[in-house]
């Protein structure tokens, strides 16, 4: 299965609705398909100036390691600024970059930055539910 543009707007959405109906900070919500190119995209009105590009990195990230930022942030801190650097800076290893999933296989990611890292992940778990597609299972936890 293919990302399709659709889809990652349904994410985008629901994501920002989850984020407004639980009275979250301004989100900035990025899509990325499975080789790391844009889909879809929105910031909040309100949403700081530098979430863009933390919002691509979280997912940016997810997908480099095929972990969700939640994994990816419990490896070594050393290695993750190594691999951040030579990323280009482009990968953030924090909660809010989660793997969108079709069964087992990785399709794509949400990355999200706007309010705290562990509320940023629950709005994209929702967009991607939402979207009708599957999370990795210990995020349901």
């Amino acid at each position: 299965m293919t990302l399709t543009l659709e889809q990652a707007s349904r994410i985008v959405d629901g994501a920002h609705t989850y984020g407004d109906q639980n009275g979250f900070d301004p989100l900035t919500v990025a899509v990325l398909d499975a080789g790391g190119h844009l889909v879809a995209f929105k910031r909040a009105d309100g949403s700081g100036i530098l979430r863009p590009e933390i919002a691509i990195g979280k997912a940016y990230g997810a997908l480099g390691f095929g972990l969700d930022g939640r994994e990816l942030k419990e490896k070594n801190a050393t290695f993750l600024s190594a691999v951040a650097a030579a990323s280009g800076g482009r990968m953030v290893p924090v909660p809010g970059g989660v793997l969108i999933r079709d069964g087992e296989t990785i399709v794509g990611a949400v990355g999200i930055s706007g309010d705290n890292s562990g509320n940023d992940e629950l709005a994209a778990i929702a967009g991607i539910e939402g979207a009708g597609l599957s999370v990795t299972p210990s995020l349901k936890n």
